[in-house]
């Protein structure tokens, strides 16, 4: 696409990743301190602590699930230079944050205008999945940013650009690999249908060289895996973990099922469906005319190669991973974003009107809980679930220091490795998989083997859940993506023989503490917790 169809740059990238990140330090503020949060804890800080401590870029303290070590190498420089700190954590997923967004205006800017570029921006840091996803450790925010400096460097032609950031996203997660290999099979594709279509459907006459290019991130994950088989003997992460996020993925109805959930993710969840819906009726409206005559869209070879990279990663996440998780569609939300924004940009005059209401929106998606079933980590639900399990674990810490404590993961990692920031000391724990019927019966029939149990809400449950009604819908989740109903407290501390000592609510989440009355005399807890307390 010609750049003398498209304004000139207004803003300096520099002021504004620098403006980026003080707004969202500042939005962040009360957060930075958290605790670390579900796969932060299970892997991710693991990991990364790992290969501070011993330089191995495979993980010690946790089987490794081989992805790619980009992330991990960088906060563990953090933290080398800074200190270890959830803070330190925290701050410098913010900055890896700021540079997504970088990377979306910009790319906004490099198409449409620095109008829609600041819209698209703004609505892409307060989406509830984005905001609350900018402070956490996990590795789709920088696969997403590199991402878009990558299409950006792929719209402008530059080749060896486009090559460096997508072997770069790769790094950071090997999902990434995906929009690299989407846009060279639509320069397959494109060609030919362009031979059935008069209007031109390709961005570039491109050459085979500058299409190779585009196989180049395959050489460093390709690399990387390589090594990872060296040092593990397994090529794509430890056995359990390719069979929950592979082999148990193929069946048809699941990726069906999947599919459905992930086309949902990209263009609906957490509010979404607001904007889409808004870009969807503008496109029954004529083009605003100004002085300039029609305001011009995003050209449609550009939307093209987006939907070719929005499909691709729409296909292959019903296929393969075992979480239906939304954080996995983060390089190719804001693409819709920047689409639905330019159309309304181009076709509504009070376009900026309509842009406010869905911010509005996703402000609310914030704190409000969908009418559905969601993950905590999609909105500030997270860290109710923090507060919930720190006050917990403190409570078994202070009353049950040598206590056996029956619970299930993440909670089982959080008190045996004070460094996640729950205990001061780790504690001995007996884990099940979850606090359903099945596991507490079967737990119950072994409590001479604990002595507490600290027992949780593992999942959201919406107050009237849509599809409730529906058998083989529930029978479907159950199969196809680990559903369960956790037992209340009352209910698993009378299957457990015990009672409730501690217990707190927080919007639709819970977490109580259950002593095992028959194993331990409470005089006996109480002469454990003053032997411990002296000692301190």
């Amino acid at each position: 696409m010609p750049r003398d169809h498209l304004q000139p740059r207004r803003f300096h990238p520099a002021l504004v990743f620098v403006l980026l990140s003080f707004v969202l330090f500042v939005l962040h503020a009360p957060l930075l301190r958290l605790p670390y949060f579900w796969d932060e804890a299970g892997y991710y800080v693991p990991a990364a602590r790992d290969l501070l401590l011993t330089g191995s870029l495979i993980p010690r303290s946790a089987p490794s699930n081989a992805h790619p070590p980009l992330v991990m190498a960088f906060l563990a420089a953090c933290w080398k230079l800074a200190g270890f700190a959830p803070i330190v954590t925290r701050t410098a997923m913010l900055a890896v944050a700021a540079f997504c967004l970088l990377g979306v205006f910009r790319l906004a800017e490099r198409i449409s205008n620095t109008q829609v570029a600041l819209a698209a921006t703004l609505c892409t840091a307060l989406y509830p999945v984005f905001f609350v996803q900018s402070s956490l450790a996990h590795l789709d925010m920088a696969a997403a940013g590199l991402t878009f400096w990558g299409l950006r460097s792929y719209l402008e032609n530059r080749g060896t650009q486009t090559a460096f950031w997508f072997s770069l996203a790769a790094l950071a997660k090997e999902t990434a690999i995906l929009t690299p290999l989407a846009l060279l099979a639509w320069e397959v594709l494109c060609p030919w249908l362009r031979s059935k279509n008069p209007e031109s459907l390709c961005l570039y006459p491109r050459s085979s060289w500058s299409s190779t290019l585009l196989l180049v991130p395959m050489i460093p994950l390709g690399i990387w895996y390589a090594y990872h088989y060296v040092s593990t003997g397994f090529v794509f992460g430890n056995p359990e973990f390719f069979r929950f996020n592979v082999e148990a993925t193929l069946h048809p109805l699941r990726m069906l099922l999947a599919l459905l959930l992930r086309f949902w993710q990209a263009v609906g969840y957490l509010n979404l469906y607001l904007l889409t819906l808004a870009g969807l009726l503008a496109l029954y409206r004529r083009p605003v005319r100004d002085g300039n005559g029609e305001r011009p869209r995003i050209a449609l070879n550009v939307q093209l190669a987006f939907l070719a990279v929005i499909l691709a990663y729409v296909v292959a996440m019903a296929v393969v991973g075992g979480a239906v998780l939304a954080r996995y569609m983060l390089p190719v939300v804001p693409l819709v974003i920047i689409i639905w924004v330019a159309t309304l940009w181009r076709r509504v005059r009070l376009w900026r009107g309509v842009v406010a209401m869905v911010l509005l929106a996703f402000v609310a998606g914030l704190f409000v809980n969908p009418p559905y079933g969601f993950s905590f980590e999609d909105n500030l639900a997270y860290r109710d679930y923090i507060l919930l399990h720190q006050r917990a674990e403190e409570f078994v810490e202070a009353r049950y220091p040598m206590a056996r404590v029956l619970t299930a993961w993440p909670a089982s990692d959080e008190l045996t490795h004070p460094y996640l920031g729950y205990v001061t000391r780790p504690m001995r724990v007996v884990r099940i998989e979850d606090f359903s019927a099945e596991q507490l019966l079967a737990a119950a029939d072994a409590r001479s083997a604990f002595e507490v149990a600290l027992v949780f809400s593992t999942k959201y449950e919406p107050p009237h859940p849509w599809l409730e009604h529906w058998p083989a819908w529930q029978q479907w989740k159950t199969r196809f993506f680990g559903y369960h109903r956790d037992l209340p407290p009352a209910a698993a501390a009378e299957i457990l023989g015990g009672k409730l000592v501690h217990m707190e609510t927080r919007d639709g989440q819970w977490a109580a503490v259950v002593e095992i009355e028959h194993i331990v005399e409470a005089e006996d807890w109480t002469n454990q917790r003053d032997d411990y307390l002296s000692i301190r």
